[in-house]
Order: structure tokens, then sequence, then C-alpha cells
């Protein structure tokens, strides 16, 4: 609780400061003075306009934002040392859960302001953000993972934040200032690192599948494309999920999942299926029991109704049904 109250006071303070980026200078043009901003807008382009002549009102501007984002900047700084000593607390009672490399994509991806705005974690890291919401521990049998699934909303035109300093605003770009050694495989909707970890790029199947188009984020040559799965149209449909969970080295970041119990629901769907590996059917069938019981013991907030959730299938929906008792073992 500390972390996350502490970490949304940082995300405050990290936001004022970013709303200071860019400049304010005097610029000499014609014979006279003008207070010239320039800045990046949300497509990366750099703009400038001048907001006047030097005058009183315009030196009074310039002082309030030079000031401001001075006292801007000093905030960030210093709630970022609380931060840093929250993660040597948090480091000494072992609270770490999230793999550092994955937690280092998220915060990228967050950064890029991307998570939650076209992009959401699912698979194995997404159940980090139940248990950190739960104040509960899954067993790391369930959760242990060299791979992380990114969900993209093929209804949204995505865009990077600050492309300008992404080559080709592309996703693989994104990952490579995360870890250099990141390539894509021969599997164009997948990337990996020199150690073998795995991003994968999901989306929904098209309805009808022949109406399905490249889904791709940036325009580099070797771009991540996204490959169409069935089941996923329930994960793009649910309400999104937030929650702060901690990295292996004790520091917060955020997690933009989808509702934990259409999670389990598919985990449970997809455990069913007979044409999945056999080693992947009983991990999807462990985590859709252990975030079944998340949600039935710990978020009560969260009822197991059909009005809620009716981007599932009935009979997924019913089949799913006694995962989410509170006594379920």
């Amino acid at each position: 609780m500390n972390t996350a109250q502490r970490y949304a006071a940082w995300r405050d303070a990290h936001a004022q400061r970013s709303g200071f980026r860019g400049s304010l200078v005097w610029h000499r043009s014609g014979g006279g003075e003008y207070l010239l901003r320039s800045y990046y807008d949300g497509a990366g382009v750099r703009r400038q306009k001048t907001e006047g002549p030097r005058s009183p009102e315009t030196e009074h501007l310039k002082a309030q934002w030079d000031a401001q984002r001075e006292a801007a900047t000093e905030r960030e700084k210093a709630l970022q040392i609380v931060l840093e000593r929250q993660a040597a607390i948090n480091r000494a009672l072992m609270l770490g859960r999230v793999p550092l490399l994955g937690a280092r994509i998220i915060r990228a991806l967050d950064a890029a302001g991307l998570l939650g705005h076209g992009i959401r974690i699912v698979g194995t890291n997404a159940v980090y953000a139940y248990e950190a919401s739960a104040g509960v521990t899954v067993d790391a049998s369930v959760t242990t993972t060299e791979d992380i699934d990114l969900l993209v909303d093929a209804r949204r035109t995505l865009r990077l934040a600050a492309s300008d300093e992404i080559a080709g605003g592309a996703l693989i770009s994104l990952l490579r200032r995360v870890d250099r050694s990141f390539e894509r495989t021969r599997q164009n909707f997948r990337a990996a690192n020199r150690d073998g970890y795995l991003v994968d790029l999901i989306t929904p199947q098209a309805d009808p599948p022949w109406r399905a188009g490249e889904v791709r984020i940036g325009t580099a040559d070797d771009e991540l494309t996204a490959v169409p799965i069935d089941g996923l149209t329930w994960l793009e449909s649910a309400p999104a999920f937030e929650a702060v969970a901690i990295d292996e080295r004790g520091a917060p970041l955020r997690i933009v999942a989808t509702d934990p119990r259409v999670f389990a629901a598919h985990k449970f769907w997809l455990s069913a299926q007979p044409g999945r590996d056999p080693l992947k059917r009983r991990r999807d069938a462990a985590q859709a029991a252990a975030v079944g019981r998340i949600v039935g013991r710990y978020l009560t907030h969260l009822p197991y109704v059909a009005d809620d959730l009716r981007m599932l299938p009935r009979p997924v929906f019913e089949t799913a049904r006694p995962l989410f008792e509170a006594d379920a073992p």
C-alpha cells in the first residue's frame, strides 16, 4: 500500500514535470525580440509558437514558466528518492514479483503512451496485477514465465508518444531501447532477445477471418505484426483492470490487464481446447483456478454475473462459474 501510494504521487509529479517539455526562450528576429515556445506535439512533430514580443507580460510569463518547471523537477526528484528507499524495503521484505525484463518492457509501453491505450498485458504477466490488487501471491509454478503477451486492440490506431525518439515509431525499436539484443523472429509477431525472452504481439481474430488486415504499430521494416487468435475478442472487449505491482528489485510498475473474471474464463476455455499443447492446457487450468479464487475470495467487488460479462459466450460463462465460488478448492 505504501508503495502504491508513493508511486501514484511520483506519477503525478512526473506528469506535471513532463508538461514542461520543450523550451521557452527569447528569439531575435527582424530587429525585435520574441518569446518563442518550442515543443513536440502528440505525433512527435516539433512545433514552434510565438508568445509575443518582449514586454513586461512576456517576461513575467517566462519567469513563471521557469519557476514552475524547476519546482516540478525538484518535486519529481524528491519523490524518486522516496521510491528508491521504498524499493529497498520491498527487497528486504521479498515483495518483488514481476520479472525484471518484463517489468522494464511494461514501463516502456507505459512511457510511450501505449499501455492501457491500445495495448493490454495478457497471459501470465497479467496474474501479477491480480495478485497485487488482492494482496496475495500465487504459487511460482503458476507465474514463472520467460515471455510476455501484448494484446493490441485492432480497433484503434496506435501511435507511440515521443515517437521522434523511437525509430519509425516502432514497437521493435521500443523493445531495443529496453534490450538492444531484441530481434524479430521468423514468426513476425514475435521478438526474442539473446537470452530467449519472447515478446508476442497478438490480436483478436477478425470475423470473418478474411476481413483481417495487418495490425502494426510502427513503420520499421522489421516491425512486429500482430497474430490473430481466436477468443481474444473477449479479452479485448472486457473492462480494463489496473494495478500497481512490484518487480524483482522492489520497484513499482503499473500493469493494465483485462478484467480478471474474463481472464479466468478465457484460460479455462483454453484448457479444454483439444488442439492445444497438453502442458499449456494444464498451465491454463492452473491459472484459471488461481485467478478465479482471487476474484471469489478477495476481489468481491467484481461479482461473477452475466450482466457485467456479456462479452463471454454463454457456454463459456456457465462453464467457468465454479471457479469463482469463494470456497473453490
